[in-house]
């Protein structure tokens, strides 16, 4: 099996409601995105030419358009945050999630929306998000190795 990891940073703020530590209150973090793909064409021998699974540029190109342009320098808030802090719902760059934007709820999200963007024969294997340098969640496509 052959992977292949792309790796994004972005900027984005946030704050969970209902929780009773400091991240109840908005915040940012520098996040970095790992997105590890695999191709259900691979070869054993050699990739036929031009000798790719997927170009990185294609990765690249997917992840940002819909995932960074989405949200580096955004602030996400859940409805129920904005319920009990309305001044907020007038921020420029908000985006509005129903659920709490916590590292595993953003993973979830990017899982979402790139399993529906890659082309078919490109199928997602790993995220991994780093909240902090050394705190990350991680998602991992059990389907891949159950065959």
């Amino acid at each position: 099996m052959m992977q292949l990891t792309k790796i994004f940073h972005f900027e984005m703020a946030h704050a969970i409601y209902g929780y009773n530590g400091a991240c109840k209150n908005l915040h940012g973090h520098s996040y970095e995105l790992h997105v590890t793909v695999l191709s259900n064409c691979f070869q054993e021998q050699f990739i036929p030419a031009p000798g790719f699974i997927i170009d990185f540029k294609e990765i690249k190109r997917v992840v940002e358009r819909m995932i960074i342009d989405a949200l580096d320098h955004k602030v996400v808030l859940s409805r129920d945050f904005i319920k009990g802090n309305a001044p907020l719902a007038l921020i420029e760059n908000l985006v509005l999630w129903e659920m709490e934007p916590t590292a595993e709820n953003i993973l979830l999200y990017i899982r979402q929306v790139l399993q529906e963007a890659f082309p078919t024969e490109t199928k997602l294997v790993k995220l991994k998000l780093h909240e902090t340098k050394d705190s990350y969640a991680e998602w991992i496509n059990a389907n891949t190795f159950m065959a």
